[in-house]
């Protein structure tokens, strides 16, 4: 229960934030957060004891509004880090931001990556000569001229990052980050670089985890050799344990072992490793990234080209946002048909206190000619209220749309990534026993059920009611149910697969048409994913009892972001059955009334729940049984 509760909750939150993000003004803010932040970090970034204009090199790869955020929280930065010696960054932040404002976006400058290396290489130069002849600032050569290739050096990896991005590109920059945040340490115990080193250690691919360690190792925050540490982590990931959890906790068990052989003993690494591939438990795997060559790699170059279009095409329509509506257009137009032709016209005073105030109430306004003019302010008013629901139709399309280009993005990237390399074949360790029972109150039945396979070890059950009884109620099930089969046996995640049917069924105006039991079987572990909406509760039988699974909640098809299904995990490892029913069927006084036997069939179960809950209700009914069987005991 208290994981259904933190469950629900977390799901919660994403909306209310993906609603957020759909505010044009909180996303910008958001974003300008976000560059601030970045600035404020990468000023921390040090080697040998002294710090380094990453930052600056970063602010001249970048350009408008994002480049001036940028600029003032590296300026802060540079004060708060190193105080009175930080100044040095506070001009070389402002002198970077100075140079992303003339450069702007011009694309043909930009392209020239050697210029702007050279032109953040000589800012850097001459900062350092003026505040050694002037400041009189001891500083030996060897840094001089470090701080002189990594500005130049920064501003050329972040313009590659930026507009000519590869997987040697992300590895540096990942590197680049790991030292500029090592220096941070918000908590006794828990540094910044450790974390991102975590989190690269555990997900990322040999080259960035070795680079990250490398960062680490500049930073020169601890005697431990991280660059070995995150190597090996990477190593151990490689060993096929059976929990997948276990190679998460790669970067810890690698520091430990490397403290072990070179008598090295520091705990200052250990939580941030522990957190970072904690944290690496949340992100989606991602394969190595593999060498492109032939025709894989092509069609994998063009799946991910494809993928940036869509993800293009969302971020236009979401900071495209509809024109509002011109309520005082409306009033003006109002005021002209009333007004034009009465006697009063020109010496009426009544006219300027006409505002949009008065569609929500006519009759609040005093005039000689009141009949006609309250007559043309309700027609105005009749068409706003037009105005306003045509309005809210095409916000709807449009968040269809984002929503559709963002499961097409994530479908191609994800299908880009597993090309490189043949996907692991998993094994069944289940083998599922499914059976549906029906029974119609008319020629055609509003109720279908379908059960597939999917992609690798996964089985699907779906159960689609449509609304009422008779052909229309059959045509509705049908058709969701064909949409969610052929897309959930393309390989979409069922998350994509519902919102597309919502879309549709909100689109349409069909909200309530079809409710929706979607159970996703994992052959390979027992384990099961229910996802339910607007569908009647389900059950599940153990040697524990009964459980009810879901409640009541709205039917898709009423708004594009407001309503989501409901999702539950379970386990059905021990031989469990789940029971998916219609609202025909009376699932709750069907299970008290019948003996339930353990290894019953479930052909046996789902008729003897449509016997005992079925009753003089007028809808249809529909019982799906489901059990697994470990693939040992199937006969």
């Amino acid at each position: 229960m208290i994981h259904m509760m933190a469950e629900t909750y977390l799901r919660r939150g994403k909306r209310q934030f993906r609603r957020w993000m759909e505010d044009p003004r909180f996303r910008a803010g958001t974003w300008a957060a976000g560059y601030g932040l970045g600035g404020f970090l990468l000023s921390a970034a040090s080697i040998r004891h002294t710090f380094q204009p990453i930052a600056m090199g970063v602010i001249c790869a970048m350009s408008g509004w994002q480049a001036l955020v940028m600029t003032l929280g590296s300026m802060l930065g540079y004060r708060i880090f190193w105080g009175h010696a930080g100044l040095q960054g506070v001009v070389w932040a402002a002198a970077g931001g100075m140079l992303a404002m003339l450069i702007g976006s011009r694309k043909k400058l930009r392209e020239q990556t050697l210029l702007l290396s050279l032109m953040a290489s000589s800012l850097v130069s001459c900062l350092g000569l003026f505040y050694q002849i002037v400041w009189q600032e001891q500083l030996d050569l060897f840094t001089y001229f470090l701080r002189i290739v990594i500005a130049g050096g920064t501003a050329a990896l972040w313009n590659q990052t930026l507009y000519h991005r590869d997987a040697v590109t992300d590895w540096l920059t990942g590197g680049v980050l790991v030292l500029a945040v090592s220096q941070v340490v918000p908590f006794p115990y828990f540094g910044l670089g450790y974390l991102a080193a975590g989190i690269l250690g555990s997900t990322g691919t040999f080259p960035g985890a070795a680079l990250a360690g490398l960062g680490l190792d500049l930073a020169q925050i601890t005697r431990v050799p991280m660059t070995a540490v995150l190597c090996i982590a990477y190593l151990l990931r490689m060993i096929p344990f059976s929990a997948r959890w276990v190679r998460y906790c790669a970067p810890a068990a690698a520091c430990l072992l490397v403290m072990a052989v070179s008598g090295t003993w520091d705990a200052l690494p250990l939580p941030g490793l522990i957190l970072g591939g904690g944290l690496g438990m949340l992100l989606p795997l991602r394969p190595e990234a593999g060498c492109r060559r032939g025709p894989t790699g092509v069609a994998q170059v063009r799946l991910e080209l494809s993928a940036g279009v869509m993800t293009r095409m969302q971020r236009i329509l979401l900071e495209q946002g509809q024109p509002g509506i011109d309520e005082q257009a409306l009033v003006e137009k109002a005021r002209q048909r009333a007004c034009t032709a009465c006697p009063y016209g020109k010496s009426c005073k009544v006219q300027e206190r006409l505002t949009t105030a008065l569609l929500l109430n006519p009759l609040a306004i005093t005039c000689r000619k009141t009949d006609r003019l309250v007559t043309e302010l309700k027609r105005s008013q009749e068409q706003l209220r037009v105005m306003k629901g045509e309005h809210r139709r095409r916000e709807e399309f449009r968040r269809a749309l984002i929503q559709q280009y963002r499961f097409l993005s994530l479908y191609l990237q994800k299908l880009a990534d597993q090309m490189p390399r043949r996907s692991q074949r998993l094994r069944a360790s289940y083998s599922i026993q499914v059976s549906a029972r029906s029974r119609r109150k008319q020629q055609a039945n509003g109720d279908c059920c379908m059960a597939f396979a999917g992609i690798g070890c996964r089985y699907y059950v779906v159960l689609c009611d449509g609304m009422g009884t008779g052909l229309g109620a059959a045509e509705e099930g049908r058709t969701a149910g064909n949409l969610i089969h052929q897309m959930l046996a393309s390989g979409f995640p069922p998350e994509s697969v519902l919102g597309t049917l919502n879309s549709l069924l909100t689109l349409r105006g069909q909200a309530g048409a079809v409710t929706v039991d979607l159970a996703e079987v994992r052959l390979d572990t027992g384990k099961a994913v229910l996802y339910k909406w607007g569908a009647a509760p389900s059950w599940v039988m153990g040697p524990k009892g009964t459980e009810k699974i879901g409640t009541a909640t709205p039917p898709p098809g009423i708004s594009v972001g407001e309503t989501r299904e409901a999702v539950m995990r379970l386990s059905l490892r021990r031989g469990e059955v789940l029971i998916l029913v219609s609202d025909g069927v009376d699932g709750e006084d069907a299970l008290r009334r019948m003996e339930w036997a353990p290894d019953a069939p479930p052909g046996e179960l789902a008729e003897k729940l449509l016997e005992r809950g079925c009753g003089k209700t007028e809808d249809d009914a529909t019982a799906a049984v489901l059990r697994l069987r470990p693939t040992s005991l199937s006969t």
